[in-house]
């Protein structure tokens, strides 16, 4: 039996004023709920997680980037101009063909917006807080991303002082691409360490 309570919810959470707010505007004919849900669906697929694929474009063809980026992911971001209260601290970890690291907050849902844009949510999710850490392999399937036993996972807490960003590996068959080409190719949920950047069709 599943006994989990979730805290209950007060007048001072900021979700449920968020909420009151939005009924609000809603009501009184100022917004959509299909203008919300289109403007929550960019700043998660979209506008956020380009400055991450950014990122990751640059590290993959820029090797001197890619060691800066690793020694100290804040620094090496900002040289992009990405950056703020919200990413204070980054540290970039390094998908190969042995390792793959994935991101998770159990507290809360602590994420690297600057580069990665709002939090999915299934990310927030406690199912996903829960059990990611302690059954990684198996909740990646449910991804539907299939690690050989020989491949090492390697599980990271996000925290309100440090934030984790995952640099997938780089496909193969785009050693000819451009930055440009390739910043398309790269997804949040790589960059989460809950997906594989899969080499693009011819």
């Amino acid at each position: 039996m599943n006994t989990h309570q979730e805290p209950v919810q007060t007048e001072s959470d900021p979700a449920l004023r968020t909420r009151a707010l939005e009924s609000l505007l809603i009501e009184k004919g100022l917004l959509t709920a299909d203008l919300i849900d289109n403007v929550v669906h960019k700043y998660e697929k979209d506008v956020g997680p380009l400055n991450g694929a950014r990122v990751v474009a640059r590290a993959w063809i820029d090797a001197d980037y890619k060691r800066r980026l690793l020694e100290d992911g804040t620094a090496a971001i900002a040289e992009l101009d990405f950056g703020g209260t919200h990413g204070a601290r980054i540290v970039v970890l390094e998908n190969t063909s042995t390792v793959h690291h994935v991101v998770v907050c159990t507290l809360c849902s602590c994420y690297p917006w600057p580069v990665l844009g709002l939090p999915p949510g299934w990310y927030k999710s406690y199912a996903y807080r829960s059990r990611v850490v302690r059954e990684p392999r198996a909740v990646l399937r449910e991804f539907d991303l299939h690690l050989p036993d020989s491949v090492e996972i390697r599980v990271w807490d996000s925290n309100s002082d440090l934030r984790y960003m995952v640099l997938p590996e780089r496909p193969a068959g785009t050693e000819d691409y451009t930055e440009e080409e390739l910043i398309p190719l790269v997804t949040r949920d790589s960059m989460i360490g809950v997906a594989k950047i899969e080499t693009p069709s011819a």
